[in-house]
C-alpha cells in the first residue's frame, strides 16, 4: 500500500489528518509531520524519514504537502532527489477533498504516481462558493455529457439497462447526507446518484437545497417522497441508474419496501437521540418504533449492516437491539 506523508507549517497536517479519519476511519501508512515555529528544514525532514521508515512499503511514498516551494515541499523534494532508485512524488495545495480521494485511491492503485496524477482534478472540484454564482462558468465541454435530468424526457415504459435500477447501497443515517457519506461510502459504492428518500425532506425547500448542495462532484443528490422510491424502483427507465439510498431512521424503509422497494441488505450508520429513545452507544439511539421497524426488516430477510464507514468492522446487530430493548424495557 502507498504510504501517505502529510507535511505543513504549524498544526495543518495534524488536523487534516484528524478530519480525513473522522470522515473515512482510521488508515494504516500515514503520517503526519509539522514545521514548529521553532524548527528549521533539518527538524521537519527527520520528522519525515521517521514517517517513511514506519510504513511497510518504503518505496511508494506520496507527500502531500500545504504549499509549492515551503520548506516542507522541499525538505520532500530532497528526501525524492535522494531517492532515484523509489517512486517519491509530491502534491502541493493539500485539501480535505484530495486527502479522502488519496485514501480511496489506494484501495485500486498501487504506485504513488498514479495516485498524485488522479489527485489534481479531485482537489479542484472540492472548491466550491455559495452563492454558486461566484463560481467560474464551465464550458460545455467541461461540463461534459452527464446523465441528463432525474425524471428525463425518456418516453414512458423505454427499457433501458436491464430495465432495474441499481441500489449499490441502502443507509439509515439521521444526518443523511454528510461528509462520511458524500465520501467514503461515494467512493466505496460508486453510485451515479444519491437518492435521499424521506416525505419530510421533500416538503422542506431548504433542507432540500441543502442537500444539493452538499452532493459530491459528479454525482447529483436528489429528494424523493417515500411512494415515489417505490415507483423510481419499478420504473425501467432507471435501468442504467446506480442509487445510493439515505434514511432518516429504519419506519421509512419499511414504508419504502412496502411501496415496492426491494432491499437484501441496509447499511446502519446513525440514530439522533430524542426524547423517548435510549442511547445504545455514541451514535445509535432507538426508540421503541425504531425497535418495532428493525424486527420487521429482520422478519423480511433484510439484513442490517452496521457501520458509519466502509473501513469500520461490522458490528453485531443483535447485540445492539438487545441493548435497546433492555434500556427500554420492552
Amino acid at each position: 500500500m502507498v504510504g501517505i506523508v502529510l507535511a505543513s507549517h504549524g498544526q495543518f497536517a495534524e488536523g487534516i489528518l484528524q478530519s480525513g479519519s473522522m470522515i473515512f476511519g482510521e488508515q494504516e501508512n500515514v503520517a503526519a509531520v509539522v514545521l514548529q515555529p521553532s524548527e528549521g528544514p533539518d527538524d521537519i525532514k527527520a520528522k519525515m524519514e521517521s514517517a517513511i521508515s514506519s510504513f511497510d512499503d518504503q518505496n511508494e511514498i506520496l507527500f502531500l504537502v500545504d504549499l509549492w516551494g515551503g520548506t516542507p515541499f522541499n525538505q520532500a523534494s530532497t528526501l525524492r532527489d535522494g531517492n532515484p532508485d523509489k517512486s517519491f512524488v509530491i502534491v502541493s495545495g493539500l485539501n480535505l477533498p484530495m486527502l479522502i480521494e488519496a485514501y480511496a485511491s489506494r484501495f485500486s492503485m498501487e504506485s504513488a504516481e498514479e495516485i498524485a496524477s488522479h489527485l489534481i482534478e479531485v482537489a479542484r472540484d472540492g472548491v466550491k462558493t455559495l452563492p454558486e454564482d461566484l463560481m467560474p462558468v464551465q464550458t460545455d465541454q467541461e461540463v461534459g455529457q452527464g446523465e441528463g435530468n432525474f425524471t428525463g424526457a425518456i418516453p414512458e415504459g423505454t427499457v433501458l439497462g436491464d430495465g432495474k435500477i441499481d441500489i449499490v447501497l441502502a443507509r439509515i443515517d439521521s444526518r443523511l447526507l454528510h461528509g462520511q457519506v458524500a465520501t467514503s461510502w461515494t467512493k466505496s459504492t460508486k453510485p451515479t446518484r444519491i437518492i435521499v428518500v424521506s416525505d419530510k425532506v421533500a416538503q422542506d425547500e431548504l433542507r432540500k437545497n441543502m442537500i444539493e448542495q452538499a452532493a459530491p462532484p459528479g454525482v447529483p443528490a436528489h429528494v424523493v417522497p417515500i411512494e415515489k422510491m417505490g415507483q423510481i424502483y419499478q420504473d425501467p427507465r432507471f435501468g442504467t441508474t446506480r442509487a445510493l439510498l439515505l434514511f432518516e431512521n429504519p419506519d421509512e424503509v419499511v414504508r419504502a419496501m412496502d411501496a415496492g422497494l426491494e432491499l437484501d441488505e441496509v447499511n446502519l450508520g446513525s440514530l439522533s437521540h430524542s426524547t423517548g429513545k435510549v442511547a445504545v452507544n455514541n451514535v445509535l439511539s432507538m426508540g421503541p418504533e425504531d425497535v418495532k421497524a428493525f424486527d420487521i426488516l429482520k422478519e423480511r430477510g433484510v439484513k442490517i449492516d452496521v457501520r458509519k464507514v466502509p473501513s469500520d468492522s461490522k458490528a453485531n446487530m443483535e447485540n445492539i437491539i438487545n441493548k435497546a430493548r433492555k434500556g427500554l424495557n420492552i
